[in-house]
């Protein structure tokens, strides 16, 4: 099943066009996969919509994509999403700089407040081939 998601998150990666970067062969995209707590999904969702995305931006990585599956196990609690770093040094520093960031330490506390949200987090680092039409 992950594979299958996999080749069509390159399919549709390879037809965004702006998103191209042909000369930068450095350039890693990083897919995640948060598991919420039960019921806690629209939590997470708001906490992205509302505060997350801009302070993805503000410590250098690029929003690409946010996807839920349709799997109806996995659509009640999983969220999906892809960030573009310039390298993976790029993205260890981007981490960290969030991470110690006090405007994310006073979003998740106040998101959490009443429990965790995210129980589990799988990242894996692609980078795309010399034939993928996005680089």
């Amino acid at each position: 099943m992950k594979w299958m998601f996999l080749a069509v998150l390159a399919l549709t990666l390879g037809t965004v066009s702006p998103l191209r970067a042909d000369d930068d062969s450095s350039r890693v995209f990083e897919i995640r996969t948060y598991t919420t707590a039960e019921g806690k999904l629209q939590d997470l969702q708001r906490r992205f919509r509302e505060h997350t995305l801009k302070l993805f931006e503000r410590h250098g990585m690029v929003n690409i994509a946010y996807w839920i599956p349709q799997d109806p196990t996995a659509s009640n609690n999983t969220l999906i999403y892809v960030l573009a770093h310039k390298s993976r040094e790029a993205a260890a520093q981007s981490w960290a700089a969030f991470s110690a960031d006090p405007e994310w330490k006073r979003v998740r506390a106040a998101s959490e407040a009443n429990g965790p949200i995210v129980i589990k987090v799988e990242s894996t680092f692609v980078q795309a081939t010399d034939f993928s039409p996005m680089k």
